[in-house]
């Protein structure tokens, strides 16, 4: 008897499979692929700012003082001077114990919803959030409910009634849309935290891009056992080497730990040499300034050739103090996502704002990257996206 008489084999997928969805900004991306596309869509730091010198000699240094231990399997916590690294380069006291290495902070995001989330059980998000997490957390089948949030951030007032398993939020330069939580705010959203028994997880990959002065302090440096705090070296040195971390208090860490070792046992432990001899003897401190200067100089252009080419218009946009992105709103009854394929008909994409939303969506927003195009390049952008919106706004 030949295989190919035999019954088909039967792949039955998990339920879980189910809430797995393609990343929308993925899909977009595979559009700008197409030669001459603008694109405000991605949200990928600008390899302009990759130390490609210094992560060459880190290499040959690495490889030649340490390259059996670098190649070799490695501890699940992380390569512990670099652990010593990120505890020290906190705004708050931290024990390096309480530092987890992971495969990007994307991994951060999974481990916690694996070791926080049984189906059905509730956890809250801002009003919009970042698209990953919302793909990190489905797959645990949460109920996820939206916080009403406004341009400080999370509406404290909002979280009453609503017992949950945690708050994820994103206080600086949020994505999508840019804002940055007040110091105001902070202190109220803490206090009420910790008042309801809420845990916080608070995600900061943006937060050492401002452009004028730093960010109030993070959230969860005024209650630390009462957060799970995750950071990445993707905005700051290169998201090609996939590393991140995250810093737990001690009840949820070695969970936090085991879900890891589950997932990959470590991270690569060559590149984690890689970044600790890199960030050695203050580099952030020198590298970081140019990075904040060359994406002020994007968003600048950005606003002035929003201000040029969409006068009249009746399109809001905010002006974002760090980070990557600004939140932009279409005139009244228009959509994001109609617009899109005539704005790539004429050379420019960006991310409808719908994506990034957990219950009612605002079909009118959008979200447009500055930092990966030129000044030119935006000029033009803007122009060609402007001229799409006129074309959708004529009867």
């Amino acid at each position: 008897m030949k295989l190919n008489d035999l019954q088909h084999t039967q792949w039955v997928l998990a339920r879980r499979a189910d809430k797995m969805n393609p990343s929308v900004i993925r899909e977009i991306l595979k559009v700008t692929e197409r030669p001459g596309i603008i694109s405000f869509a991605g949200g990928l730091p600008s390899p302009k700012t990759f130390p490609v010198a210094e992560f060459a000699a880190a290499c040959d240094k690495v490889l030649r003082d340490d390259g059996e231990a670098a190649l070799q399997y490695a501890a699940s916590e992380g390569y512990a001077p670099l652990r010593e690294q990120v505890a020290a380069g906190l705004p708050w006291q931290v024990d390096p114990a309480q530092v987890l290495i992971t495969t990007g902070s994307q991994q951060g995001l999974d481990l916690v919803a694996k070791v926080l989330i049984d189906a059905g059980s509730r956890i809250l998000v801002e009003t919009p959030t970042y698209l990953g997490a919302l793909q990190a957390f489905a797959p645990m089948e949460p109920e996820v409910v939206s916080v009403a949030s406004d341009a400080e951030g999370v509406d404290v007032d909002d979280l009453a009634g609503k017992p949950a398993r945690f708050l994820y939020v994103l206080p600086n330069f949020q994505n999508p849309t840019g804002r940055t939580m007040s110091e105001a705010r902070r202190a109220a959203l803490s206090h009420r935290a910790a008042e309801l028994g809420l845990p916080l997880v608070e995600d900061n990959p943006y937060g050492d891009l401002w452009f004028d002065t730093p960010p109030p302090p993070p959230l969860t440096a005024r209650n630390p056992d009462g957060c799970i705090y995750l950071g990445s070296f993707s905005k700051v040195l290169a998201p090609g080497l996939r590393l991140g971390f995250l810093v737990a208090p001690a009840p949820v860490f070695p969970k936090l730990l085991q879900a890891k070792q589950a997932a990959d046992l470590h991270s690569p432990g060559f590149n984690q040499r890689m970044i600790a001899e890199v960030m050695k003897d203050g580099f952030l401190d020198r590298h970081v300034p140019t990075i904040r200067a060359l994406y002020r100089s994007q968003r600048d252009a950005m606003l002035a050739a929003l201000t040029r080419e969409m006068a009249g218009l009746g399109v809001q946009w905010n002006t974002p103090d760090g980070g990557m992105f600004l939140w932009a709103r279409l005139p009244e009854g228009m959509s994001a996502v109609e617009l899109l394929p005539r704005a790539v008909d004429k050379g420019v994409a960006f991310v409808p704002g719908a994506a990034f939303f957990a219950g009612r969506t605002d079909a009118r927003s959008l979200r447009l990257s500055f930092v990966t195009a030129t000044a030119q390049q935006i000029d033009i952008g803007i122009a060609a996206l402007a001229s799409a919106i006129r074309e959708q706004l004529r009867p």
